[in-house]
């Protein structure tokens, strides 16, 4: 089952009379279960992909279609909704929230999409311990490793049981360990739960593991290599 599908699409940014080609008639699908590494030179296009699959932008021609939904003439709320149910995303610097706790931020989403307190608190647990940090629970950002917040970042994007997870350069802030390990859960929670991760990255840890890897250069896919 495809979660991902885009057909033709461009993506021009207009500064002034200045116009700048990010993507130039790319069409790609991404099947259930993949994952997948989107890489590139800085200015390829990998990055601007990645943020159309994730509804936090919109082609300027072409169509995206996430989950079987067409999201192309969908508005900023309509695509909230639909990223907060089906998408889940990890950053390059982490992005928790720094006055709650590592149980507080994986519990954010939940909170958001009304789960009652019984249910966030099981799937919450849960999650600290697929990422191997239940003893940091009641820790702030500022008290963990960057390892151990990335870990987070990572249980906070599957906390909804989304279809999809994106990680825009996940391992860019962490030592060559704690990528490892970031990279090691996340290609466990691939194979355990079925969900499906695309990365954007230069790291060549993180192509690595990638069971596919879709090379961009100048807005345009030049190479979609399995292993």
């Amino acid at each position: 089952m495809e979660v991902a599908k885009l057909t033709d699409v461009t993506r021009v940014y207009k500064i002034g009379e200045v116009e700048t080609r990010a993507l130039n008639g790319v069409s790609l699908s991404i099947n259930s279960g993949e994952f997948t590494s989107l890489v590139g030179p800085s200015g390829s296009g990998k990055t601007t992909l990645l943020q159309l699959i994730g509804c936090l932008d919109q082609p300027t021609s072409g169509k995206v279609v996430i989950n079987g939904k067409e999201t192309t003439n969908l508005n900023r709320n309509q695509r909230a909704d639909l990223r907060k149910g089906t998408i889940g995303f990890v950053f390059q610097f982490f992005a928790l929230i720094p006055t709650l706790t590592a149980y507080e931020n994986v519990e954010m989403p939940l909170l958001l999409n009304g789960k009652n307190l019984a249910e966030r608190k099981q799937r919450v647990m849960e999650l600290l311990e697929a990422v191997d940090v239940v003893n940091r629970a009641h820790h702030r950002p500022d008290q963990l490793s960057g390892g151990q917040q990335q870990r987070i970042a990572v249980a906070r994007a599957l906390a909804t049981d989304p279809k999809l997870i994106l990680a825009d350069e996940p391992t860019a802030n962490l030592d060559s360990e704690n990528g490892k390990q970031v990279m090691d859960i996340m290609k466990r929670l691939n194979k355990d739960t079925g969900v499906t991760f695309v990365f954007a990255t230069h790291d060549s840890r993180v192509i690595s593991y990638a069971e596919r890897v879709v090379t961009l250069e100048d807005g345009l896919i030049v190479k979609d290599s399995a292993k």
